[in-house]
Order: C-alpha cells, then structure tokens, then sequence
C-alpha cells in the first residue's frame, strides 16, 4: 500500500489538496491494515485521515529549499522508464 505514497515537496506546480489528502489514506490504510474500515472504526478512520492531511499540508508549506522545484512530468517519464525496465 504504501508503494503509492510519493514524494510531495519541491515540485512545480506544487502538491494539491487532493494528493496529500491521497497520501494520507494511504498512510492511514497500511497503518489500520484495511483498506475500508467497518461502520463501528469509520469516523476514527475518517478523523486520522483529515488529522494527517491537515499536519503533512502544514509540514510541505513550512518545508524550505535553495533546490530549484522538480518538474512533474519529468520525474514521470524518469519512474516510467525505470518500470519498464523492470518489468521487462
């Protein structure tokens, strides 16, 4: 599950709300092991999704570096062909 976390920080344009909103199920699903909590653990699952989302936007936006941002596309096409390769 976790495999899908990527990296979020120096990219142009910048995370949405949306991906580190997707990072963060991801984080809660390998934490909780489910991918979908029962009805009794759903808003703890929801609130520890939203909790997390939360910290990680506040972490990227106060995260500083002299490094020029990354381009998407480019670190695709990088992860694209190193994929390729190994699944070959």
């Amino acid at each position: 599950m976790c495999r899908n976390i990527k990296t979020l920080f120096n990219f142009d344009p910048p995370a949405t709300n949306d991906e580190v909103r997707d990072a963060a199920l991801q984080f809660v699903r390998k934490l909780s092991g489910t991918t979908r909590p029962s009805k009794q653990n759903q808003h703890a699952f929801d609130h520890a999704v939203e909790a997390i989302a939360a910290s990680a936007r506040e972490l990227l936006d106060s995260l500083e570096t002299h490094q020029h941002p990354r381009n998407r596309e480019e670190v695709a096409a990088k992860a694209r062909a190193k994929s390729a390769i190994r699944f070959a």
